[in-house]
């Protein structure tokens, strides 16, 4: 359900941080550290992002080919590189061109305008257990009752970031401040109240709910 981005960079440290990044922002991610094995992986790719100084074939060359065998599929360039000349030869194949350093909340902006551009988008309608979500309508509707849950603006924000990161275990502090926008305080019980109240609205069996799962000690994963 998750879009996948393959990230072609060699340098650990930033490769393991963007990767992190991109995951926690709900992206599957294949990282790899050089343009070698780019081909095999581009079937399952809806976005590449390219580093230039690669070992082996720089950047470039590794852009060039993968945008004439996969022209719909869009290539964002990461490279501390700065010369408008590298830019513009970036430019010659690739959808976009950033330079480094740079924060890690416009690379997300500028993958999903990319994306949005490119008409590469989450899919509009889903199915999670009983519930099909209308993501566009803003709907969730019981298929077994087969009618809409009415949720609360708290309760709806809070669905769709579980929904954003499906099969992810999440953090009550992740959860909390991307819902709310402020600072998670530990000990406060204010998700754990919406989540209940939530679980009340989608779950068949409160006790036993197989929508929202309860890590201990950590946060809530919703199951797809």
């Amino acid at each position: 359900m998750n879009l996948t981005i393959l990230h072609i960079e060699d340098d650990q440290e930033i490769g393991s941080w963007v990767s992190g990044f991109l995951k926690e922002h709900g992206f599957e991610v294949i990282w790899i550290t050089s343009g070698n094995d780019a081909m095999q992986h581009m079937d399952r790719a809806d976005l590449v992002i390219l580093d230039i100084m690669l070992p082996g074939l720089d950047g470039y060359s590794i852009g060039q080919r993968l945008k004439k065998k996969y022209p719909h599929i869009p290539i964002l360039m990461l490279s501390a590189r700065t010369s408008m000349e590298d830019k513009l030869q970036g430019l010659t194949f690739a959808d976009d061109y950033m330079t480094k350093p740079y924060h890690p909340d416009e690379l997300v902006a500028r993958i999903h305008v990319l994306l949005r551009r490119l008409g590469v988008t989450s899919p509009e309608i889903m199915q999670v257990k009983h519930l099909r979500i209308d993501q566009k309508a803003n709907r969730i509707i019981n298929t077994i009752l087969n009618e809409d849950i009415i949720l609360t603006g708290k309760q709806f924000h809070i669905f769709m970031y579980l929904m954003d990161h499906v099969d992810q275990v999440l953090t009550k502090k992740q959860i909390y401040e991307a819902v709310w926008g402020d600072a998670y305080i530990e000990g406060d019980k204010t998700l754990m109240v919406h989540i209940r109240h939530l679980r009340e609205k989608i779950e068949i069996d409160t006790k036993n709910p197989q929508i929202i799962e309860t890590i201990r000690g950590i946060g809530y994963r919703l199951r797809s």
